[in-house]
């Protein structure tokens, strides 16, 4: 197996985490309002830590849940998304390197996984502190990230 250089525990974009407005798609021209667009007290300025616990969840094809608890650890970064009704109320473990882009104005987190990849990861353990589980699903993560055999990334 090649070996991969995707963290799949690390935050692609840490900066997303904090407060601050990240359009939901990239424009070409900076925003005009540089700050998050929620109003009211509880309304993050920008650098501000925001709790992602209660964003929805959107797969790359289409809403899997909510956050039910969020971690952002350098390089152990993680969410644990409560499926809800999709897949009978099972909670799943996505690695912070899955996020593509956190999107606070709607308070939704996208992550590049279709709901079947996100459905196939090993089941969620909350009780877990064993290395090997968290390695086994740092590598289900990682091997969707993987090129190809036989194409190289350069």
């Amino acid at each position: 197996m090649q070996p991969s250089i995707f963290n799949p525990w690390a935050w692609r974009d840490p900066s997303a985490l904090a407060g601050g407005y990240t359009p939901a798609t990239p424009s070409s021209s900076p925003p005009d309002d540089p700050g998050d667009r929620r109003e009211g007290p509880d309304a993050p300025g920008p650098g501000t830590p925001v709790d992602l616990v209660g964003y929805q969840v959107e797969a790359s094809d289409g809403r899997i849940g909510a956050i039910d608890e969020a971690s952002d650890e350098v390089d152990a970064g993680y969410l644990v998304v409560d499926t809800g009704p999709w897949i009978l109320g099972r909670k799943v473990l996505l690695p912070a390197g899955t996020v593509d882009r956190v999107d606070h104005q709607d308070r939704a987190v996208h992550v590049d996984l279709t709901r079947q990849e996100i459905k196939d990861a090993p089941p969620f353990d909350p009780e877990s502190t064993d290395p090997e589980y968290r390695d086994r699903v740092g590598r289900y993560y990682a091997d969707r990230y993987l090129p190809p055999p036989g194409e190289h990334r350069g």
